[in-house]
């Protein structure tokens, strides 16, 4: 299929993905509607891309930028709860601890100019694989920011989503010697120290999750943070 850009600057393959998101979008909110009854407009998109059957469900985004932790099933799972405004984007790595080092200020950094949500998915030395979703980037700030769209998950030992409660807005608050990410009674979701060496999970107020490792305490193998561009 042809990926040109033309005058909006979006290619052909990035509207016929969001469309298709769209309709999925539909598609869980309601389990009669079926291709024949979504928009003409996604009609003709899917027919203009020569997909001649589609599993909406396997319709994944391109990663612009190489992972070492996401794998095909991660992804499927994580994309059925990003907000509306990410979904059908491509999801573009900002900041890798394997390329950029384990630095939580140079992490800032890199999201300076980026306008999106962010995926941030951890590996410790565990091989537990678990992390958060964010309205916004990350940066330092004195006062917790983000929105209710922000959510923890893990994937150990089966994959498990924690929404906001709206039990606080202590979604997310770093500063140059840490990061955290929900937070209640002296608790915190996920806690990373400004080396992104090592980091805690605990029960927290903002989500009601659980720790989202064994034990609580983990060190960090591989962190990446994915944009959706």
């Amino acid at each position: 299929m042809a990926n040109y850009i033309d005058g909006g600057g979006l290619s052909k393959a990035s509207k016929i993905r969001r469309i298709v998101w769209q309709g999925l979008r539909l598609r869980r909110e309601n389990e009669e509607i079926y291709v024949l009854s979504m928009s003409e407009e996604l009609r003709r998109a899917l027919q203009y891309s020569s997909v001649t059957s589609l599993d909406l469900e396997l319709f994944l985004p391109d990663l612009n930028g190489k992972t070492e932790i996401l794998t095909e099933e991660h992804r499927r799972q994580l994309c059925r709860h990003l907000p509306a405004r990410a979904e059908g984007y491509s999801w573009t790595l900002v900041f890798s601890t394997s390329q950029h080092g384990y630095s939580l200020n140079f992490m800032y950094r890199k999201m300076n100019r980026v306008d999106s949500p962010i995926l941030m998915i951890i590996q410790d030395t565990e091989s537990n694989v678990f992390g958060a979703l964010t309205s916004c980037t990350l940066r330092v700030s004195d006062h917790f920011y983000g929105n209710g769209e922000s959510l923890l998950f893990t994937f150990t030992p089966e994959f498990q989503v924690y929404n906001w409660t709206g039990e606080n807005l202590y979604f997310i608050k770093g500063n140059n010697e840490s990061l955290s990410i929900g937070a209640g009674d002296g608790k915190f979701g996920i806690w990373l120290d400004g080396d992104l060496y090592q980091g805690r999970t605990q029960p927290c107020n903002t989500y009601g999750n659980e720790p989202l490792v064994p034990g609580q305490d983990f060190i960090i193998k591989t962190l990446e943070c994915w944009a959706f561009l």
